[in-house]
């Protein structure tokens, strides 16, 4: 199995990463290892999450992100990762 990201789920990371390192310089990094962490375990654990909005969710560990997959062609496509912290129309209205 392999993972595809789509654009907009590297722009989230991006914005991310960016809020992070704002607030401390380093936890940016941090941010991004642990996320990516949490994204390479669906090669593992695809398909065991709960569904939301038509996708797959899965909570990132460390962080308030939620990351959004669907499984096509043996491959798992991450299609967001929102922040947990957002209004919950806001997360409704950028998956559909």
């Amino acid at each position: 199995m392999r993972i595809q990201l789509l654009d907009p789920a590297l722009e989230d990371i991006l914005d991310g990463y960016h809020f992070y390192e704002s607030q401390r310089a380093g936890v940016g990094d941090y941010f991004l290892d642990c996320l990516y962490s949490d994204i390479d375990s669906l090669i593992l654990y695809a398909g065991i999450h709960p569904v939301k909005y038509g996708y797959h969710w899965m909570l990132a560990k460390r962080f308030p992100y939620a990351i959004y997959y669907t499984i096509e062609n043996n491959s798992v496509v991450v299609h967001a990762i929102l922040d947990c912290r957002q209004n919950p129309e806001h997360q409704r209205k950028r998956l559909r």
